[in-house]
């Protein structure tokens, strides 16, 4: 019982640590005017809402903006792919985070027939580009793939079911998340060895140890913000890792 709370004052402490460093990195942003916008991917049940919303919880709500785009309209259906999302660019001391991206159209949309082959494909040479106008004109992009185990994720998936807190997290797509589990790690597989680039590359995040990966998830932000001073420790290289050298390591 004494390790296990220890443990729970060592998460916590480590996470107040890591928060005020976000409150002080975000303030410079701002006083520098920068524009940064960050990417959180994944499987479902991955973590991204418990990530974002440690990430957040302290930051300006001015100026931090959380997306979670719906389904998209007719209308939106038909226009420029990328049309959708550049309205909730960040301008200058503003921080935007996607919950769920244009890379969308890399992994649920072709796996659940949502898009024609010619869509994703044309996606997938696009990205990279769309990305490359937006860090040449200064965003500060960063994109996190969190991944989790196929085990892991069923646990999870059971748990969102039986529990009446979690009604919103539940999905219709959830039952294709496990059916579909080989078709989605080889648009994962794929995605990330064609839109990583030199400037704008894919980190993962592990996520089977839910609180591990929250602070790695903070650590890598600070990081990449790359303020020139204050609290920023280095991310656990057996969590956090490249695209480069992501596909040895992932969850199969």
């Amino acid at each position: 019982m004494g390790k296990k709370n220890d443990a729970k004052d060592d998460y916590d402490d480590e996470l107040e640590r890591l928060q005020a460093a976000v409150v002080d990195t975000q303030a410079w942003a701002i006083e520098k005017g920068l524009r940064v916008l960050i990417l959180f991917e994944g499987r479902d049940t991955a973590g991204k809402d418990g990530a974002i919303k440690r990430l957040t919880e302290y930051m300006s709500p001015r100026q931090t903006r959380v997306v979670a785009l719906p389904k998209p309209t007719e209308r939106e259906a038909s226009q420029w792919y990328f049309q959708r999302y550049v309205p909730h660019l960040p301008a200058a001391g503003e921080t935007v985070i996607f919950n769920r991206s244009w890379y969308n159209r890399a992994g649920v949309e072709p796996v659940m027939g949502f898009c024609t082959p010619e869509q994703h494909e044309r996606f997938l040479k696009d990205a990279p580009r769309f990305e490359r106008m937006l860090t040449d004109d200064g965003i500060v992009l960063i994109k996190l793939w969190l991944d989790i185990t196929r085990k892991e994720q069923a646990k999870r998936l059971e748990a969102r079911r039986e529990d009446p807190l979690k009604r919103f997290k539940t999905s219709p797509l959830d039952k294709e998340a496990q059916a579909r589990w080989d078709a989605y790690s080889a648009a994962r597989d794929r995605m990330l060895v064609e839109t990583d680039s030199p400037h704008a590359h894919w980190t993962v995040i592990a996520t089977d140890d839910k609180k591990t990966a929250r602070l790695n998830v903070i650590r890598h932000v600070l990081r990449r913000a790359n303020r020139p001073y204050g609290y920023a420790p280095l991310p656990d290289p057996d969590v956090v890792f490249g695209a480069d050298e992501a596909l040895d390591r992932l969850a199969k």
